[in-house]
């Protein structure tokens, strides 16, 4: 059997795959599906995933907490101010777009923000600051709500994925739902061991907000649960369910 640091954090990491399973949901409660998944998360990729399926991610997502979540709103409101007076001063109506003035509308909202929000993944996390030879810290997920009030407008600009912990509003599901999007939870009090699965880091914006800056990640088989699905089936209501019928 291979010795080594190596094994030591495959044999941890893979502990706390398994003690992660055991501590948020009974086998009778999940669907026995293990998927791989290769980022970006297409719509095509969401339709085929459910309530409980069991996901491991790679490739590249976002990070981004409340705080940066508001400037990206708030940006994406500015960019949509500076359309419309453009519109009005050459004679448009602000209230009613056409179809290719909506069209148009959506990709410039697109373009002024700072990552690609097409087919994107974002996890709600902020990471503590990375030890020698690591690309970044523990990196568990922060309670999801807080991004409810912000969620719907970047999934309807192409934004297929979330990754948090807790419950969401129903205008995130409905949200989810109407652009075949995919929520995911990973387990909180984990972030030590979902770190490993952390690849590389780097800033892509907002630095000035620490911890809460924008970042790229790479990862490798990062452990997630499907929550809310693209039908709008929902993990944490059929959990419940299960359990008050006991």
């Amino acid at each position: 059997m291979p010795k080594g640091s190596n094994y030591a954090e495959r044999l941890a990491l893979r502990r706390g795959q398994h003690a992660m399973r055991r501590k948020i949901f009974s086998k009778s409660l999940v669907r026995k599906m293990d998927q791989y998944i290769t980022m970006p998360v297409t719509a095509e990729i969401a339709d085929n995933l459910h309530a409980g399926d069991y996901v491991y991610l790679s490739g590249t997502l976002y990070v981004a907490r409340d705080a940066a979540h508001k400037r990206l709103v708030e940006l994406l409101e500015q960019t949509e101010k500076e359309y419309y007076e453009q519109l009005a001063g050459a004679g448009g109506n602000r209230q009613n777009l056409t179809e290719p003035e909506q069209e148009e509308l959506a990709g410039k909202l697109r373009e002024a923000l700072p990552f690609p929000i097409e087919n994107a993944t974002v996890y709600y996390m902020g990471p503590s600051p990375a030890r020698d030879g690591r690309p970044i810290g523990s990196a568990g997920p922060t309670t999801a709500s807080r991004m409810d009030k912000y969620a719907p407008r970047l999934l309807d600009l192409g934004q297929k994925a979330m990754i948090g912990k807790g419950k969401r509003t129903q205008e995130v599901k409905e949200a989810v739902m109407r652009n075949h999007g995919v929520y995911f939870a990973a387990v909180g009090g984990a972030g030590a061991l979902l770190s490993k699965c952390i690849r590389k880091s780097e800033t892509v914006c907002y630095e000035d907000l620490g911890a809460e800056a924008v970042l790229k990640l790479e990862v490798e088989n990062f452990p997630v649960i499907v929550v809310i699905d693209s039908e709008g089936n929902n993990l944490y209501d059929s959990a419940a369910g299960e359990y008050e019928k006991k």
